[in-house]
């Protein structure tokens, strides 16, 4: 009994406890499953709601996205963008040099000096026109320098410009002498057709004719000399405060000075014109009748 009752027994045994274990784990799976079920569902729930949150926090304004993109660029600026974009193959690095002017240190294309002074200026156009010279004589002309003096091309023209102001001051001046020259002429012979008494007794007493054309010539000497030492006086007295205005206000000393040699000239110049002016009313007065001027008043 024991050899057959106890295989029995421990495959009985064996069937109850392999029942058992099936019993235990089907229940522990359905129970991890529906646990399972249960979290992912609850975290499908939380994460739609998240989603649907997200959804609604995130708006899209369609008028103020069209305002907020904005062209600085007309059609002419867009004309010479697709321009740019035609001719890219062309703007290398090399070509872009090119158009904005570089030049290499060792072959410069052009150098510009800038002398302190007008004679420093000198000095340097004295040294290249030297070298100019030299190479020209030697056969190298290429080897030639070209140059521009810009300085000396406005000097001149602003030369010129003077040269033309002066010019028609000087021409304003001539008819002003001529003017007043012809004034002193006719003031010295209505002096004279005043005075027909004065020469008549001049001449009835034994003064000769020179020595009545002396009589007018010597007002009109002092009559010119009092009007160059008067002009004199004004130009000097006016250089005064418009050398002091120009001290202070450009720091230009001496910009209006008159010479004593130049100013001593203006003096002669003018006792020169008056003299001539009344030269033909002194004649006119010496060669009167001494009878026709005493009877004339």
């Amino acid at each position: 009994m024991q050899k057959q009752l106890a295989p029995y027994l421990q495959q009985a045994l064996d069937q109850v406890i392999k029942s058992i274990s099936d019993q235990i784990v089907a229940t522990v799976s359905d129970q991890l499953k529906a646990g399972a079920a249960g979290l992912m569902d609850q975290m499908a729930t939380q994460m739609s709601s998240s989603f649907a949150n997200l959804a609604s926090a995130m708006r899209v304004d369609a008028s103020a996205f069209a305002h907020a993109i904005h062209f600085n660029m007309d059609a002419e600026d867009l004309s010479s963008l697709m321009m740019s974009y035609a001719k890219a193959s062309k703007l290398t690095y090399d070509n872009n040099l090119t158009t904005l002017g570089y030049a290499d240190e060792a072959d410069p294309i052009s150098v510009k000096i800038f002398p302190r002074d007008f004679e420093a200026k000198e000095r340097v156009l004295d040294h290249i026109d030297a070298y100019n010279k030299q190479v020209k004589a030697s056969g190298h002309d290429e080897q030639a320098i070209s140059y521009t003096d810009y300085m000396g091309i406005i000097m001149g023209s602003v030369t010129d410009i003077v040269n033309t102001i002066s010019l028609v001051l000087i021409a304003f001046v001539s008819i002003s002498l001529v003017v007043s020259s012809i004034m002193i002429g006719i003031i010295t012979y209505i002096s004279v057709l005043e005075r027909k008494k004065e020469i008549g007794i001049l001449r009835a007493i034994g003064a000769s004719k020179r020595n009545v054309a002396n009589v007018f010539n010597a007002e009109t000497f002092i009559e010119g000399l009092i009007a160059g030492v008067f002009a004199i006086v004004v130009v000097v007295a006016v250089s005064f405060p418009v050398n002091a205005w120009a001290l202070a206000a450009k720091q230009v000393p001496n910009l209006m000075s008159l010479p004593v040699q130049d100013g001593l000239v203006l003096i002669a110049i003018s006792v020169l014109l008056t003299v001539v002016a009344g030269l033909l009313p002194a004649r006119s007065a010496s060669k009167k009748d001494p009878v026709e001027a005493l009877r004339s008043e």
